[in-house]
């Protein structure tokens, strides 16, 4: 592995406190860092991103006050025993083999049924009790914008059929892209959602972190995908138009966070995956856009995958992350690129499977900027 530190991190966060050695492993900082000036940090514990450094409307980077121009829009921990020890183990981190729940954690492939840990009420969530997010991956820093992370998951891992060599590359571009790019491959049969968990605050982390209620949202999707009241599909897909689901012109996430609404109590506000509108299959188009009104920072995503889940930081008890920062109940929001959730036993749904010769691909661009 490589990193260097050849200029003061603007994220204010050391290596030292990322390097600890874990089932053998060693853990680590990487800084990304583009000409703008502009950072984001990661661990290759799970994949965290621990800091993305980017202004605000006003945003001159020499000028970084308290209040700051230039501010962490992630949430995450600053320290490795923080991250394992998460009271959220998914924060901002990867998740695998299989993102997003898989009914009571059973799912037939090749005439055989699998079973996987239970650890979401009944069901598997995020590749079980100790997936993606939860490993060391092996760290290459190419240059000040790219990382790239491998990792082998064992045949029978949490589960699943198959030795799946996984690998992920950041790239933080000088347009303030962070670039996600995910490759695998397996030597049998076997499903795969990989996806990045990134929870935003685009006002910036603080004590407390602002609500993400005000944000103005905008996701390209005609339809939705409603759950039940242990938040598995119900098989249906709904249109978003007259729900609160209908994002297809900006509104503020808090307009309908709370309404009277079956799907919004199922998801004790919005955790649900939406149908990306798309003219091909596996194309890079848009998914969504969030503003916050404030600062005027945004971020604008685009994916090749079928699905994002509109995750609005529901559970969330005011626990403690970087710098003294503390993350309320919906202080944060993320934007899951995914196939649907419980595809395995969804054969209508878009495919999951990947066979041996096939190689998994996915890409999902984060991009960050400002409104005046």
């Amino acid at each position: 592995m490589t990193n260097t530190d050849k200029v003061q991190n603007v994220c204010g966060l050391k290596r030292e406190d990322f390097q600890t050695r874990i089932n053998g492993k060693e853990t680590d900082l990487y800084i990304l860092r583009n000409e703008v000036g502009n950072e984001v940090a990661i661990t290759n514990y799970g994949g965290a991103i621990v800091a993305i450094m980017v202004p605000d409307k006003n945003g001159i980077l020499a000028n970084i006050d308290k209040h700051g121009n230039l501010a962490n829009v992630i949430q995450g921990h600053d320290n490795i025993q923080d991250v394992v020890n998460s009271p959220e183990p998914y924060l901002s981190t990867l998740v695998g083999r299989y993102g997003n729940r898989i009914a009571k954690g059973k799912f037939q492939l090749h005439g055989k049924e699998y079973s996987l840990p239970i650890n979401n009420g009944p069901n598997s969530l995020h590749g079980g009790k100790k997936g993606f997010n939860a490993k060391v991956w092996d760290a290459l820093q190419m240059n000040d914008t790219t990382l790239v992370l491998n990792y082998i998951s064992a045949y029978g891992e949490e589960g699943f059929s198959g030795e799946l060599k996984t690998t992920v590359i950041y790239t933080f571009s000088n347009e303030n892209e962070l670039v996600i790019e995910y490759m695998a491959k397996t030597n049998k049969k076997t499903v795969i959602n990989l996806t990045s968990h990134g929870f935003f605050s685009l006002a910036g982390i603080a004590n407390p972190t602002p609500s993400i209620e005000n944000l103005e949202c905008e996701i390209n999707a005609d339809f939705y995908i409603p759950i039940d009241e242990v938040s598995i599909p119900t098989g249906e897909i709904r249109f978003v138009k007259g729900t609160p689901f209908d994002f297809r012109t900006p509104k503020t996430i808090g307009q309908d966070i709370d309404a009277d609404h079956e799907q919004i109590k199922n998801g004790a506000g919005y955790d649900h995956c939406f149908v990306l509108n798309k003219r091909e299959e596996g194309e890079l188009s848009f998914a969504a856009r969030i503003m916050e009104p404030t600062t005027g920072r945004t971020i604008e995503v685009y994916t090749t995958e079928p699905g994002v889940q509109l995750y609005t930081d529901n559970w969330a008890d005011g626990y403690k992350g970087q710098h003294g920062a503390t993350f309320p109940r919906r202080s944060g929001i993320c934007f899951e690129a995914q196939h649907f959730p419980d595809s395995p036993n969804r054969p209508y749904f878009p495919s999951v499977v990947l066979s041996p010769g096939e190689q998994y691909k996915q890409k999902t661009i984060y991009k960050f900027g400002t409104i005046a």
